[in-house]
């Protein structure tokens, strides 16, 4: 480029600069910038998962920069108007001046805190800003104090303060070129017209499919930018099946669904919606049931799935007395996703999980089957049960709710903000399972543990990895308090009526290559149960929603069943499927096929890789795609229209 052409980008810029309007050129070019090298980084941090081509980098960097213009038509929606009103003769004091100045160190920080805050969201989830960042904001005191504690946070906080400091000096004769600039009221409204008009033609001109023009996850997601995709997320929180995905007509829908699931039945009859009667012969096993679900538990972390740190030592012995269950998926990525299959036994639903959605009271649930049939149900968690809106959800539902407030501090050995140490939680849970049996109670409780999570804290002594050090450490105290636990009920009178199941909500990441990695949803289950469960291996596909009906048909109750899920111990090698989903993609695992259902009515199939998680496009299989239609617009059907409810013998 030779010295002229170079003076003339100089004296446009210059130019651009002086207008009225220069601030709004100066923080287009700031957050297109910073964007740039937010996803730079974001892509060198990745390159190992990145399917490196030219192409794929021009993807990355152009249709990046498109989203990165589409989000600062938003973003310069304050500095225009305040541009626009201001009288001249204002605009040129000194005054003005500094509020600039103020003006450009909080939008530089904003901008610079946001990347900061991308890296961080990108190395937990592998994803620009989503539906799970949204999520959060409404627990600000949960995610702040885990950031809090993950995190040197006022180091980081004071760096950030430094460093736009000296951006900001640097840029401050560019920042009051404009101030010179009268400009008529007229001209500058013509021209603020045109600005504002812009982030409506973007609201309604811009799609948020453009980025998913690869194969490869990675580099649609770095397509992206994290402040358009968390507006996007924020406007799109509530997924509308019907509106947004491909469907089938509801008599057909629920022809395909009678005909899945009357296998799981004795009794053939009249079938609603997913309404059937499950009749057992014989007596039924009134056994106690204690579920623990397990937070962030991958199969991959057991030494029983190959794992070689030796981080499972409890689990990995309690494979060997019970019934491990080797090909159980996850129905999606995050707790309430786990809550919404062990609970309601449902496909999940796009958008919010049931657990947080309104009108959710009185749905039919697994707690409200065992307490019809005489048991106390509960529900109890290590935190505070109004994040996630656990308690609310649960006793509205059938659970009698026990949360850390039943705790006293000198019960408490160690908390975070998540909840107290799980060792602390199984003592309050041996404490009100003890109560339920002294009442003559038969109990059915599930129990949800908090220490598998960042910042991965746990009471000090404890295990051979210092808290605060990892993953790992985190696996490995939950391991033995898990242990712990079975050791500590085995000197109960009940214990030996009893059957613990022991299951994951989710895997730790679900970040992969494709769209829907399987193999990030492949959890680990374990049936115990000392004389009553043959210890072995159960290798059929059972999904997440399968463990509530098997359960009960373990117990050989008959009861009026709406649940999706089936009881996988009848179950015919023909009928083994499994869900898998984000909040928009709907996966159907069946014949080692893998179903995708997506907004925009999108349907595609895939052959999955178990192992890797890598999947290729296959030739549509019409009768998989109708039986995953079926199964998740039924079930949005039936929420929607209020059909899924409990409805008690009187």
């Amino acid at each position: 480029m030779d010295p002229s052409s170079t003076m003339s980008i100089k004296e446009k810029t210059n130019q651009l600069l002086h207008h009225r309007f220069g601030p709004v050129f100066l923080v287009t070019v700031l957050l297109c910038s910073i964007s740039l090298l937010t996803r730079v980084a974001l892509l060198l941090y990745s390159a190992s998962a990145v399917d490196w081509s030219v192409l794929n980098l021009l993807k990355i960097l152009f249709i990046g920069l498109f989203y990165d213009l589409a989000a600062a038509s938003f973003a310069v929606i304050p500095i225009v108007i305040y541009l626009w009103l201001l009288p001249s003769k204002w605009y040129a004091s000194k005054f003005n001046r500094v509020l600039l100045l103020i003006y450009f160190f909080f939008v530089v920080f904003t901008l610079i805190f946001n990347a900061v805050s991308e890296w961080f969201f990108w190395e937990e989830f592998s994803v620009r800003y989503n539906f799970i960042a949204v999520d959060y904001l409404v627990y600000t005191t949960e995610v702040i104090g885990n950031i809090r504690q993950s995190y040197p946070i006022n180091s980081i906080m004071v760096g950030l303060v430094m460093v736009t400091s000296l951006v900001v000096y640097g840029l401050r004769k560019p920042i009051t070129l404009s101030t010179n600039n009268a400009t008529g009221f007229g001209k500058r409204t013509k021209t603020a017209v045109i600005l504002l008009c812009l982030p409506v033609l973007t609201y309604f001109g811009v799609s948020h499919k453009l980025k998913y023009l690869s194969k490869n996850q990675y580099v649609n997601e770095l397509s992206g930018n994290g402040m358009y995709d968390f507006g996007f997320a924020f406007w799109n929180n509530q997924l509308d099946y019907n509106t947004f995905y491909k469907t089938l007509p509801i008599k057909k829908a629920e022809a395909i669904l009678s005909n899945l699931l009357q296998q799981d039945t004795t009794v053939k009859g009249a079938f609603t919606n997913t309404s059937r009667n499950m009749s057992s012969t014989g007596i039924e096993n009134k056994m106690n049931v204690v579920l623990i679900s397990v937070e962030s538990l991958s199969a991959e972390f057991l030494g029983s799935f190959g794992n070689t740190q030796h981080i499972t030592p409890q689990l990995d012995s309690l494979t060997k007395e019970g019934l491990l269950f080797n090909n159980l998926y996850a129905s999606g990525t995050r707790t309430v996703r786990g809550l919404e299959a062990l609970s309601l036994c449902i496909p999940p639903t796009p958008g919010q999980s049931i657990v947080k959605r309104p009108d959710n009271k009185n749905l039919f649930t697994l707690g409200s089957i065992f307490r019809s049939k005489g048991y106390n149900s509960r529900f109890i968690y290590g935190g505070y049960g109004y994040f996630d809106n656990m308690n609310e959800f649960f006793s509205n539902n059938g659970y009698q709710v026990t949360d850390r407030s039943a705790l006293q501090d000198a019960e408490i050995h160690y908390s975070n903000i998540w909840g107290v140490a799980d060792e602390d939680l199984f003592t309050l849970s041996l404490r009100e399972l003890d109560k339920d049996y002294q009442n003559k109670k038969p109990f059915f409780a599930q129990i949800m543990t908090v220490s598998n999570h960042r910042p991965y804290t746990y009471p000090e002594g404890r295990i051979d990895i210092p808290s605060h050090t990892g993953r790992e450490g985190a696996v490995k105290y939950t391991d033995y308090a898990i242990g712990k636990f079975i050791r500590e009920a085995k000197q109960k009178p009940w214990f030996s009526n009893t059957l613990f199941v022991i299951v994951a909500d989710h895997c730790a990441s679900s970040a992969g290559k494709v769209e829907l990695p399987v193999d990030k949803y492949h959890i680990p289950m374990i049936f115990y149960s000392p004389g009553h469960i043959t210890p072995g291996k159960f290798e059929k596909l059972t999904a997440q929603i399968d463990i509530g009906p098997t359960i009960l048909g373990y117990l050989n109750f008959s009861y009026n069943s709406k649940f999706f899920g089936q009881d996988v111990f009848k179950m015919k090698d023909s009928d083994e499927r499994a869900f898998i989903s984000t909040y928009q993609s709907l996966g159907y695992i069946k014949n080692k096929t893998l179903v995708i259902l997506n907004p925009h009515k999108k349907v595609a199939t895939y052959k999955p890789d178990f192992t890797n998680g890598g999947a290729v496009a296959v030739p549509a299989n019409q009768k998989l795609i109708d039986e995953a239609i079926s199964n998740y617009q039924m079930a949005s059907y039936l929420y929607q229209n209020g059909l899924y409810g409990f409805k008690s013998k009187k």
